[in-house]
């Protein structure tokens, strides 16, 4: 892929072919543990997230470079191989650059990864591997969105990790209860970026400028004002103002969209979690100014968006809801913005 960095920085400083074959040997070595380790069913903290908070200074000062360089995740091994297990190194990416993090307990990633398998195969695609999806749970006691992988139709999915989010909340005009069902990500509905400017409220309803907008174009929606019954509506995932809106994710808050953190944002934009079409017209030869010219885009980019009500009657320890003093300083015309 032209677009994609698959040698590591150090492979540069390296005169030895056989020193270097051995390194990237000891690399595939510990992901394939990794792999085991969460087949097995206990998680890694990295593969489950930190927490929902952002981390203290002293957290983040105490905190190790970078384990992992996500230029080097789809690096083949001696072989010439890259091996799609590779694609699991990125839970460290995801831990690293996500700020709102969920600790998803294992036997929770297990029921998700059974709703996400139904949805699919709900939806002819039951077989679906070896790329990235983004499930997204619009229950309102969850909120919540995660990453999943799975290398070949006959293993489990795994997550990458997980963000709180905001979906779409009933009672007021114009709101929309975020559609259920598969979105395709597709240039079709082609993306745009947030220009950071503030509404007639002083909200930036698409988040700071350069924030990437994912269109899924429209979709049939139910209302959430009079009578209900169904219309189009305008389907994007997207980042909110960060400094107003985004402390607000985990209840429900949009006019039907799917609003993420902004680090989440520039994760799945930079990574191209959801790109695979994307790719593929950049590869066709197609120059798209939406994309940006520094992105790493493994091999796994996917084109998935699930969403589904995961119906829990109560909200579970791991999604905490936002505290009385977010909630307290909500500002007037929040809900204007989507």
């Amino acid at each position: 892929m032209s677009d994609l960095r698959v040698v590591p920085r150090f492979a540069r400083a390296v005169g030895s072919v056989r020193y270097l074959a051995r390194v990237i040997t000891a690399v595939f070595c510990l992901v394939s543990c990794g792999v085991a380790v969460a087949a097995s069913g206990t998680v890694p903290a990295s593969a489950s997230g930190a927490t929902s908070a952002r981390p203290s200074a002293s957290i983040a000062a105490s905190r190790p470079a970078r384990a992992v360089d996500a230029s080097a995740v789809a690096a083949p091994d001696a072989a010439g191989v890259v091996d799609p297990r590779r694609a699991f190194m990125l839970r460290d990416v995801f831990a690293q650059d996500v700020t709102r993090r969920l600790k998803v307990p294992a036997a929770e990633q297990r029921a998700y990864a059974d709703r996400l398998q139904t949805a699919l195969g709900e939806h002819l695609l039951g077989s679906l591997s070896g790329e990235y999806v983004v499930l997204v749970d619009r229950n309102a006691n969850v909120q919540a969105l995660f990453i999943y992988f799975r290398a070949a139709p006959s293993d489990g999915w795994q997550m990458i990790g997980a963000s709180p989010v905001s979906t779409g909340r009933p009672g007021e005009y114009d709101h929309f209860i975020t559609p259920l069902g598969v979105f395709e990500h597709t240039p079709s509905n082609m993306d745009f970026r947030s220009e950071g400017t503030l509404n007639e409220n002083h909200i930036r309803g698409y988040g700071k400028r350069d924030m990437r907008i994912f269109d899924l174009g429209w979709a049939q929606g139910e209302r959430g004002w009079g009578k209900g019954g169904m219309s189009q509506m305008r389907f994007q995932m997207h980042a909110t103002d960060p400094d107003r809106l985004e402390p607000l994710l985990g209840i429900r808050h949009s006019k039907g969209c799917v609003r993420i953190p902004a680090s989440l944002n520039s994760f799945i934009d930079h990574y191209g979690i959801l790109d695979a079409e994307y790719v593929a017209l950049v590869e066709s030869g197609k120059s798209l100014w939406v994309l940006k010219s520094d992105r790493q885009v493994t091999p796994w980019a996917g084109r998935y968006i699930v969403v589904v009500d995961s119906t829990r009657k109560s909200r579970p320890a791991w999604a905490p809801a936002p505290g009385s003093k977010v909630r307290a300083k909500v500002p007037a015309g929040a809900d204007t913005a989507d």
